[in-house]
């Protein structure tokens, strides 16, 4: 992989304009991400998995959207390598190139009826890349945010690509709604929202490529400390820190995608999504600022050993 220009210079950029960069960038990545589930729930039985019955076609439809959790680790450990060896900015604008082109490919993608089982085989295709592109971006936004703020501000800064989750959400779960209201029932009408994705990356590339590489990387690389291998090392040197945050994060996503996946998107209630959105918002907005003031990681665990643990990676 080559860079792409900007990374060399070692100037400093705005940490608000960091931030609004990784909120973009993100709330970019999660509608692509979102739209893919209320597609799921909604068209994607009837277009790509047509006489199967409905309970089997939404099954099949789930299955496909699932897939994409299977790809966002392989995401992470390709684009954390690569971070580390070649710097976050370029990582973050190949993730948002894929994730947009896969996201704009399910939307130009023929149905079932069209071209059989090869529909359905490229729709899985596709959401492998978009669960590889949302893989890198998150850890890699965060990353961004944190490594230009002060240390008194990491955690509020790195709060902000977060609130790309509901922000996204709002955002996808909107254009469907503008779209259905306008077209009615419309066979094509579903294909909208992931067509309309090329004019979104469009503006997260343009605002991803105005900020600089960020000040950690841009150091090691001046002094030629990069490593060879970066996940090898972390894996070989860290693996119990690697597991601990893995399984920090299970029970709170597997209780997030199911009420998304499982309960809003199918009932659709305008009202139940509204409320959903400003509660996390609210509670995301509200650990980070504790994280200002607590221990970050006393949030999730007031044990030692865990305490420790995160010491020794400061």
């Amino acid at each position: 992989m080559e860079r792409i220009g900007g990374e060399d210079t070692g100037m400093p950029t705005s940490i608000r304009k960091v931030v609004v960069a990784s909120f973009i960038g993100t709330t970019i990545e999660w509608y692509n991400y979102f739209i893919f589930a209320t597609a799921s729930a909604l068209f994607f039985p009837d277009v790509f998995f047509p006489g199967f019955g409905e309970t089997t076609g939404t099954i099949l439809a789930y299955t496909t959207f699932a897939v994409g959790f299977g790809a966002r680790p392989i995401g992470g450990l390709i684009f954390g390598h690569y971070g580390d060896k070649i710097g976050r900015k370029t990582m973050l604008v190949a993730t948002l190139l894929i994730m947009g082109s896969a996201t704009f490919l399910v939307g130009a993608l023929p149905g079932y009826d069209a071209i059989g089982i090869l529909a359905p085989i490229l729709l899985v295709i596709l959401r492998v890349f978009q669960g590889i592109g949302l893989g890198g971006e998150w850890g890699g936004a965060v990353l961004m945010a944190v490594e230009h703020s002060d240390d008194d501000q990491r955690g509020l800064n790195g709060s902000w690509p977060q609130m790309g989750v509901p922000a996204g959400l709002v955002l996808g779960t909107g254009v469907f709604a503008v779209v259905n209201a306008v077209s009615g029932d419309a066979a094509w009408a579903w294909r909208v929202p992931f067509l309309l994705s090329v004019i979104l990356i469009a503006v997260g590339f343009f605002v991803r490529l105005s900020i600089y590489e960020s000040p950690a990387f841009s150091q090691v690389r001046e002094s030629g400390t990069e490593a060879r291998m970066p996940i090898v090392d972390v894996l070989r040197t860290y693996p119990k820190n690697v597991m601990l945050g893995v399984g920090s994060r299970i029970g709170i996503d597997a209780a997030f995608y199911t009420i998304i996946a499982a309960v809003l998107f199918p009932i659709g209630g305008a009202t139940l999504i509204s409320v959903y959105i400003a509660a996390l918002c609210a509670l995301s907005v509200l650990c980070y600022f504790l994280a200002e003031e607590t221990f970050q990681k006393d949030i999730y665990d007031e044990g030692p050993e865990e305490r420790r643990l995160v010491a020794e990676q400061q």
